[in-house]
Protein backbone atom coordinates (compact mmCIF):
# COMPACT_ATOMS: atom_id res chain seq x y z
CA UNK A 1 0.00 0.00 0.00
CA UNK A 2 1.35 3.40 -0.91
CA UNK A 3 0.74 6.68 0.85
CA UNK A 4 -0.65 8.28 -2.30
CA UNK A 5 -4.35 8.29 -3.20
CA UNK A 6 -3.82 7.12 -6.79
CA UNK A 7 -2.31 4.15 -8.57
CA UNK A 8 0.24 3.78 -11.34
CA UNK A 9 -2.68 2.82 -13.58
CA UNK A 10 -4.33 6.17 -12.74
CA UNK A 11 -1.15 7.94 -13.84
CA UNK A 12 -1.07 5.99 -17.10
CA UNK A 13 -4.75 6.69 -17.78
CA UNK A 14 -4.31 10.43 -17.24
CA UNK A 15 -1.18 10.49 -19.40
CA UNK A 16 -3.07 8.69 -22.19
CA UNK A 17 -5.99 11.13 -21.88
CA UNK A 18 -3.67 14.13 -22.16
CA UNK A 19 -1.68 12.56 -25.01
CA UNK A 20 -4.91 12.03 -26.96
CA UNK A 21 -6.07 15.59 -26.24
CA UNK A 22 -2.87 16.98 -27.75
CA UNK A 23 -3.71 15.44 -31.13
CA UNK A 24 -7.49 15.74 -30.98
CA UNK A 25 -7.70 19.24 -32.42
CA UNK A 26 -4.30 20.28 -33.75
CA UNK A 27 -3.76 23.94 -34.51
CA UNK A 28 -3.80 24.30 -38.30
CA UNK A 29 -1.41 27.25 -38.25
CA UNK A 30 0.87 25.37 -35.85
CA UNK A 31 1.20 22.58 -38.42
CA UNK A 32 2.54 25.07 -40.95
CA UNK A 33 4.86 26.66 -38.39
CA UNK A 34 6.36 23.27 -37.56
CA UNK A 35 6.92 22.56 -41.25
CA UNK A 36 9.03 25.70 -41.63
CA UNK A 37 12.77 25.08 -41.38
CA UNK A 38 12.10 21.32 -41.37
CA UNK A 39 13.71 19.02 -43.92
CA UNK A 40 11.53 16.84 -46.15
CA UNK A 41 12.33 13.28 -45.01
CA UNK A 42 12.42 11.64 -48.45
CA UNK A 43 14.90 14.25 -49.70
CA UNK A 44 17.47 14.01 -46.90
CA UNK A 45 21.08 13.71 -48.06
CA UNK A 46 22.94 10.42 -47.54
CA UNK A 47 24.05 9.73 -43.97
CA UNK A 48 27.68 10.25 -44.98
CA UNK A 49 27.04 13.81 -46.26
CA UNK A 50 28.72 15.58 -43.37
CA UNK A 51 26.67 18.61 -42.32
CA UNK A 52 24.56 18.66 -45.48
CA UNK A 53 20.87 19.39 -45.18
CA UNK A 54 18.00 18.41 -47.40
CA UNK A 55 15.49 20.91 -48.73
CA UNK A 56 12.99 22.34 -46.27
CA UNK A 57 9.24 22.40 -46.86
CA UNK A 58 9.13 26.20 -46.95
CA UNK A 59 12.13 26.44 -49.30
CA UNK A 60 11.17 23.81 -51.87
CA UNK A 61 7.45 24.53 -52.21
CA UNK A 62 5.72 27.62 -53.50
CA UNK A 63 2.93 29.08 -51.34
CA UNK A 64 0.12 27.05 -52.94
CA UNK A 65 2.10 23.79 -52.70
CA UNK A 66 3.01 24.53 -49.07
CA UNK A 67 -0.65 25.25 -48.20
CA UNK A 68 -1.73 22.01 -49.88
CA UNK A 69 0.89 19.98 -47.97
CA UNK A 70 -0.09 21.73 -44.72
CA UNK A 71 -3.79 20.82 -45.25
CA UNK A 72 -2.88 17.20 -46.00
CA UNK A 73 -0.64 16.90 -42.93
CA UNK A 74 -3.35 18.47 -40.74
CA UNK A 75 -5.89 15.95 -42.12
CA UNK A 76 -3.50 13.05 -41.38
CA UNK A 77 -3.10 14.26 -37.78
CA UNK A 78 -6.83 14.72 -37.18
CA UNK A 79 -7.61 11.37 -38.83
CA UNK A 80 -4.93 9.42 -36.97
CA UNK A 81 -5.97 6.49 -34.80
CA UNK A 82 -5.88 7.24 -31.09
CA UNK A 83 -3.10 4.97 -29.84
CA UNK A 84 -2.35 7.18 -26.85
CA UNK A 85 -2.97 4.47 -24.27
CA UNK A 86 -0.71 2.04 -26.15
CA UNK A 87 2.02 4.66 -26.49
CA UNK A 88 1.94 5.58 -22.81
CA UNK A 89 1.92 1.94 -21.69
CA UNK A 90 4.78 1.01 -24.02
CA UNK A 91 6.92 3.85 -22.68
CA UNK A 92 6.00 3.12 -19.07
CA UNK A 93 6.96 -0.53 -19.57
CA UNK A 94 10.28 0.44 -21.14
CA UNK A 95 9.43 -0.96 -24.57
CA UNK A 96 10.46 0.59 -27.87
CA UNK A 97 8.53 0.24 -31.12
CA UNK A 98 10.22 -1.59 -33.97
CA UNK A 99 10.21 -0.34 -37.55
CA UNK A 100 9.15 -3.84 -38.64
CA UNK A 101 5.49 -4.73 -38.89
CA UNK A 102 3.20 -7.38 -40.33
CA UNK A 103 0.44 -6.30 -42.66
CA UNK A 104 -2.28 -8.23 -44.47
CA UNK A 105 -3.48 -6.52 -47.64
CA UNK A 106 -6.69 -6.82 -49.62
CA UNK A 107 -7.58 -5.35 -52.99
CA UNK A 108 -9.08 -2.37 -51.16
CA UNK A 109 -6.22 -1.75 -48.71
CA UNK A 110 -4.89 -3.06 -45.41
CA UNK A 111 -6.99 -5.62 -43.55
CA UNK A 112 -4.76 -5.99 -40.49
CA UNK A 113 -1.50 -4.42 -39.35
CA UNK A 114 0.52 -5.63 -36.37
CA UNK A 115 3.18 -3.41 -34.84
CA UNK A 116 5.79 -4.68 -32.41
CA UNK A 117 7.48 -3.18 -29.38
CA UNK A 118 10.31 -4.82 -27.47
CA UNK A 119 12.80 -4.13 -24.74
CA UNK A 120 15.77 -2.15 -26.01
CA UNK A 121 18.18 -4.90 -24.98
CA UNK A 122 16.45 -7.62 -27.02
CA UNK A 123 19.01 -9.03 -29.49
CA UNK A 124 18.37 -8.35 -33.18
CA UNK A 125 18.17 -12.08 -33.99
CA UNK A 126 15.44 -12.53 -31.37
CA UNK A 127 13.52 -9.55 -32.78
CA UNK A 128 13.62 -11.06 -36.28
CA UNK A 129 12.58 -14.47 -34.93
CA UNK A 130 9.62 -12.92 -33.10
CA UNK A 131 8.28 -11.15 -36.19
CA UNK A 132 8.93 -14.08 -38.53
CA UNK A 133 7.43 -16.56 -36.06
CA UNK A 134 4.23 -14.55 -35.60
CA UNK A 135 3.97 -14.12 -39.37
CA UNK A 136 4.39 -17.86 -40.00
CA UNK A 137 1.77 -18.74 -37.39
CA UNK A 138 -0.76 -16.34 -38.87
CA UNK A 139 -0.03 -17.60 -42.40
CA UNK A 140 -1.13 -21.12 -41.36
CA UNK A 141 -4.70 -19.87 -40.96
CA UNK A 142 -5.00 -17.71 -44.05
CA UNK A 143 -6.83 -19.00 -47.13
CA UNK A 144 -4.43 -20.34 -49.72
CA UNK A 145 -4.87 -19.61 -53.40
CA UNK A 146 -4.93 -22.79 -55.46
Amino acid sequence: MTDRPYTDDDLRAEAARQHAALTEDPDFMGVGEQMQDTEIPSLLPPAGADGAEGPHWDELLDEDQFDEAQRKIHALITGAADVSEWAVNLGADGLEPLDSLLSMQTNTGPLVRIHFAVRPDMPEAMRRALIEGVGMEIAKYLPQDT
